[in-house]
């Protein structure tokens, strides 16, 4: 089974028209694997600018723009909302959804999250579907538990079938902006179990799924990370707002 490494630039809200200008320059130089896609997701205002500044700079084909969220509705009285088709209309390619930080600071639900997911799948956005446990939750062995919890409504939302258009960030939230990394060994077991979840309910389906791996992710982990046998990619912070260790990670990414 062949599946696509998939790395994924979130800036959270943090860049300018500089460093767009600076990861496109940066980014042209290197010559990614051919099972590689690499997404960029900036705030809403340089979506466009950086659609645009791909497109001038000629960049390997397999580089997309990405949103950092999007609304459950198509339209209507939803201030300060983006709508799939103002994404569509951007060009836009990918959409993160569930980010840990949505659902703790803007108390998104798991069933919201289900309705984000439906609506980019209908779309024809590839949905990035964040999940995570925090600290305690590990602490406490309840893991396997959370991430079922947040995997099932968007199961029974979408059927398992679509999970084909579906990319899953793991991001355990006590590793997320805070330097500690789950070791190499714990991001697989809990990247294997979500596989093994998604094949509860089909297989085939499951063995296509990109797994990416999100949590203090640097040029210095990344290769032993993206070598375990589930994790085909990351999901980038920090790191992704400085073009070397970016593009470091970019190269260490094989695909499987």
């Amino acid at each position: 089974m062949t599946r696509r490494a998939i790395v994924a630039a979130n800036w959270k809200m943090n860049g300018n028209s500089a460093l767009v200008n600076t990861m496109v320059t940066g980014l042209s130089d290197i010559k990614l694997a051919e099972n590689v896609d690499v997404v960029i997701c900036p705030s809403f205002p340089y979506l466009s600018e950086l659609k645009s500044e791909l497109s001038k700079a000629n960049v390997a084909t397999n580089l997309f723009v990405g949103s950092q969220n999007v609304s459950e509705h198509d339209s209507g009285a939803f201030t300060g909302e983006v709508s799939t088709n103002m994404l569509k209309e951007l060009s836009v390619n990918y959409v993160i959804v569930g980010h840990s930080e949505r659902r703790s600071l803007y108390k998104e639900t798991s069933t919201q999250v289900a309705h984000k997911v439906n609506a980019a799948l209908n779309a024809g956005l590839t949905p990035i579907l964040c999940i995570g446990e925090s600290e305690s939750e590990r602490a406490t062995e309840q893991t396997e538990t959370v991430l079922a919890s947040q995997l099932q409504p968007v199961i029974d939302e979408v059927g398992i079938e679509k999970f084909v258009d579906v990319v899953i960030a793991y991001e355990p939230v006590w590793a997320i902006g805070t330097g500690k990394t789950a070791s190499s060994e714990m991001a697989q077991e809990t990247h294997q179990f979500i596989r093994q979840f998604l094949a509860q309910n089909n297989e085939l389906v499951a063995a296509k799924v990109p797994l990416l791996y999100g949590g203090s992710v640097n040029a210095t982990n990344c290769e032993e990370l993206f070598a375990q046998a589930d994790i085909d990619g990351g999901l980038i912070g920090g790191a992704s707002l400085k073009v070397e260790q970016f593009s470091s990670i970019c190269l260490a990414a094989k695909g499987k």
